[in-house]
Order: structure tokens, then C-alpha cells, then sequence
């Protein structure tokens, strides 16, 4: 059963799920909570805490969001990592938990290394699913312009369905043809939400000079049909508390939902290792 918390002017909902070692899930965008299902329920031992992020599921977005940020659109509302890092710590505390281990996929790492900046004494492991700590290219800018100028003319939804096959992995599309559509239908934010959000992922910060001050293990899970992150994702290698790291050659960005089982023996096998960073 979801249930929700309020954070900056926004009521933001979570399912919290399962007893065991507490692990926050933090989903990719456009997506909700609802990709970490198959996942989360292959995973024993753990206490699943799964929030819809800001502007997604039935997270509401708020009205407090800063513009001008994003100089390419400077009248775009910025969701920044900041503000998400910001909704998950106050989650935190409304379950009254002092440290977890965190796993993000894409948009969900972005946050994970804004938290490890905000927060470093509430983290007692990172898993990095098809997520990199490099920033936006400079070349992505435009793109990211035009993600917003589409939006705001009402093709989101056009958006949406070019996203969901880009992004799904040519083999999970192949041997799961009804993924495509799974995913799709998990794809609701509004247009307000994804001019916001594509605001705040062109302006992340650099985290690659953050990765070498990272103590605590590290799993990193690249897939091999997510060219655009899977070189990037080597940098969590320099991470000083040891980084395990997996290549799913047969995987696409959304390797967490393409291969759950997988994915979730892959953490079954790291989590162990976390107590001592746990306490």
C-alpha cells in the first residue's frame, strides 16, 4: 500500500515494503516506483522503501521550483537534484531511519551522488543501475531544449513513445514484446513535470570529482545496449570503498526492469558487505 509525506510544498508518495536491511529505490525518469517491482520483490532480506520522485506517479511537483537556471530555456522551472536529494532525506526521517543503502537507476544516481554531497553519514552503500557520475554534454543542451519546447506543444506523449523504445534494450524488446508497452504505460508525468525535470538533468553538477571521495562500497551495473552510459559508468571504479563492477551485455538503460532477476542477484551478492557501513 502507498503511502505519502510532504516535503516543499508537495505531497509525494512511497511504498515501503518487506523487513530487512533498508534499501531506497530511486526509479528513472519518466517513470515511477512502479519499475523497481519485479526487482524488489526477487530480493529477500530487505526493507524495499520505493518513492515516486518529484513530478512523477502520484508525486505531486510543487510550486516552489526555481527558473532561470537552465540558460538555454531560461524561463523552464528547474526540479535540481538538490531538490530531489532534499525529498528523500525528508523521507528518511519521516520513517525515522538514520542510514540506508541506496540504488538508482539513471536520473536515481544523479540523486544518489547529491545525497553522498548533502549527506554522506545517512549512506551505507550506492548501486548505480545504468547511471554515471559525468554532467550533461554541452552538445545535449539543445536537445534537452527541445525535449521542453516539444512538451510545451503538447507532444509528450510522442515524446514518450520515442523514449521507451530508444532507452529498452534491443534484446529485452525482442525476447519481451510486451515490455515496450509495460514501460510505456508507466510514462504519465505531465508536460510541466518533464520541462522541469529536463531543466534539472541539463544542469546536474559534475560528480566525477565526488566519486573519489566515496568510502562506502560501490556496485555499478552497466548495460550493453546503453552506449550513451555504460563507458561513462567505469569512473565509479576510482571510488575509494571499492566498487564491484557488472557489464549485462545484453542490457539497455533500463536493465532493472529488463533483467530484475539478474540484476537482483547481482545485489543479493553486494548487500552482505554493507553491515559494517550500515550502523
Amino acid at each position: 500500500m502507498n503511502r505519502t509525506y510532504e516535503s516543499d510544498s508537495a505531497r509525494l508518495v512511497f511504498s515501503d515494503t518487506g523487513l530487512g536491511q533498508s534499501v531506497v529505490f530511486l526509479h528513472p525518469t519518466p517513470l515511477d516506483h512502479d519499475f523497481w517491482r519485479p526487482l524488489a520483490g526477487s530480493l529477500a532480506g530487505v526493507r524495499a522503501i520505493v518513492p515516486d520522485l518529484r513530478g512523477h506517479g502520484s508525486s505531486e511537483l510543487g510550486y516552489t521550483l526555481p527558473v532561470g537556471g537552465f540558460a538555454s530555456v531560461p524561463d523552464a522551472p528547474v526540479l535540481t537534484m538538490a531538490q530531489l536529494a532534499t525529498d528523500v532525506l525528508r523521507l528518511l526521517d519521516f520513517l525515522d531511519i538514520r542510514k540506508a543503502v541506496f540504488a538508482g537507476c539513471s536520473i536515481g544516481g544523479y540523486v544518489m551522488l547529491e545525497l553522498w554531497r548533502r549527506a554522506p553519514e545517512r549512506i551505507g552503500g550506492l548501486a548505480f543501475v545504468c547511471s554515471k557520475p559525468q554532467p550533461d554534454a554541452a552538445a545535449n543542451f539543445s536537445k534537452r531544449a527541445a525535449t521542453i519546447a516539444t512538451a510545451r506543444a503538447g507532444g509528450s506523449a510522442a515524446l514518450y513513445d520515442g523514449m521507451v523504445q530508444t532507452l529498452t534494450g534491443a534484446t529485452a524488446r525482442k525476447l519481451h514484446p510486451n515490455i515496450v508497452a509495460e514501460l510505456r504505460a508507466r510514462m504519465n508525468i505531465t508536460p510541466e513535470a518533464l520541462v522541469a525535470v529536463q531543466a534539472g538533468l541539463a544542469t546536474r553538477l559534475d560528480s566525477v570529482p565526488d566519486v573519489a571521495t566515496i568510502t562506502v562500497p560501490v556496485l555499478a551495473i552497466a548495460g550493453g545496449e546503453d552506449p550513451g552510459v555504460t563507458a561513462d559508468m567505469q569512473a565509479f571504479q576510482a571510488a575509494p570503498g571499492g566498487c564491484r563492477f557488472h557489464l549485462l551485455p545484453d542490457a539497455g538503460h533500463f536493465a532493472a526492469y529488463e533483467q530484475p532477476e539478474t540484476v537482483a542477484a547481482l545485489m543479493a551478492a553486494w548487500l552482505p558487505q554493507l553491515a559494517e557501513y550500515s550502523r
